[in-house]
């Protein structure tokens, strides 16, 4: 789950994380009276969506008075802000976080993220801020600096210390830096996070040392325990079909292409997508419906399948261990019927009552394609989407 970027910085005030004074508004005039309230000569209107880039994009525009505050908060409040995570269809800009400005001496990087080859946490640090960091990856590598965090004793004061003088930071400012990084990774195991980037860190003239911009992502897996963070969720940025999947705890993710796809299984349905890409479709969707999906479940699924008016045909293909393949077509049947299937499905069981699903499949009056593999199965729906 994401959050905006003002939602993450009050986050991490509470791990007693340095950030620049700033307020929410969400129209022109709440705008103006947040920067009234901020009260300085400079104040920052930066634009708030669930995307990186937003500088590049014209989302951060730096202003010198109020009537500035009133011109970019109103160019700013309904664009459509495009940058090089929104895709080109871009996110509609409906919340600005006013800001105070800042003197800033120079800018840093810091990210916490999970390595999977470690299997441990690792803290980031790199001199190049303001950048993206698969940038400066792919650019000057040698600049990017980590520490592997053993988990049972956390992030080391030596470590913080050592990355903060790795990057350069002023040596009468590597306590405070070394601190922040601290506060930063316990911000990130406390609310179970998969991601906390400060992109940029900066120095000041006044000799802070600040996180500018905020980036907190979190495990969807461990919100249950986290209902603060849960308030936090803002649906406008959500795709609605992953919303509603998510209400009956569907593992639902938007693509672009025009083969609708149920499956059970995180594996599975990446194998899926894959063999459907191979024969030369293109997956609408990732879908698992777990082990022990329920009618109900499968029948909600398959509705989800259908209201992307992008899907030209449907694929299901269930391997049926836990999952009975008899409950999955009678989800597929009732949901068939209630909304009235107009689009060509291939259907390819295995597993457990196999038999049973298939006679029920058959003797359900729909047209239905069966598949004997799913090499089959993705070779039959391209063609018929085709």
């Amino acid at each position: 789950m994401n959050i905006h970027e003002y939602q993450g910085k009050e986050v991490l005030k509470q791990y007693g994380v340095t950030v620049p004074e700033g307020k929410v508004a969400f129209t022109v005039d709440e705008a103006v009276e947040a920067a009234k309230a901020l009260g300085t000569s400079v104040v920052v209107v930066k634009a708030q969506i669930h995307a990186g880039g937003r500088g590049k994009a014209g989302g951060v525009k730096v202003a010198k008075n109020l009537d500035e505050v009133r011109e970019y908060a109103s160019q700013l409040l309904g664009k459509t802000l495009v940058t090089h995570q929104t895709g080109p269809e871009g996110k509609e800009v409906k919340r600005l976080l006013i800001e105070q400005g800042c003197d800033i001496k120079k800018e840093y990087y810091v990210g916490v993220v999970v390595d999977r080859s470690t299997g441990r946490v690792v803290m980031m640090a790199s001199e190049e801020g303001g950048t993206e960091i698969e940038e400066v990856a792919a650019r000057t590598p040698e600049k990017i600096f980590k520490e592997v965090i053993d988990p049972a004793v956390g992030l080391q004061p030596f470590q913080a210390r050592k990355l903060a003088y790795a990057i350069n930071i002023p040596n009468e400012l590597v306590g405070k830096a070394a601190q922040f990084m601290l506060s930063l990774y316990a911000a990130f195991v406390d609310k179970d996070c998969s991601i906390a980037e400060i992109n940029p860190l900066v120095v000041t003239g006044d000799g802070n040392v600040m996180a500018l911009d905020a980036k907190l992502n979190f495990d969807s897996n461990a919100l249950y325990r986290h209902k603060d963070i849960v308030a936090l969720r803002d649906l406008d940025e959500e795709d609605e079909k992953e919303i509603q999947a998510s209400k009956y705890d569907l593992s639902y993710i938007a693509l672009d292409g025009n083969i609708g796809c149920m499956v059970n299984g995180a594996g599975l349905a990446m194998a899926t997508m894959d063999i459907i890409k191979y024969y030369g479709g293109d997956p609408a969707n990732f879908l698992d419906v777990g082990g022990g999906a329920t009618k109900e479940k499968v029948t909600e699924a398959f509705k989800i399948i259908l209201s992307d008016e992008n899907v030209k045909g449907i694929f299901v293909n269930i391997f049926g261990g836990i999952m009975r393949c008899d409950v999955i077509a009678e989800g597929v049947i009732a949901a068939a019927k209630e909304v009235g299937l107009d689009r060509p499905l291939v259907v390819r069981l295995e597993g457990t009552n196999v038999d049973l699903g298939k006679k029920m499949l058959n003797e359900s009056g729909l047209n239905i394609v069966a598949a004997d593999s799913m090499a089959d199965g993705a070779q039959k729906i391209v063609a018929l989407v085709k």
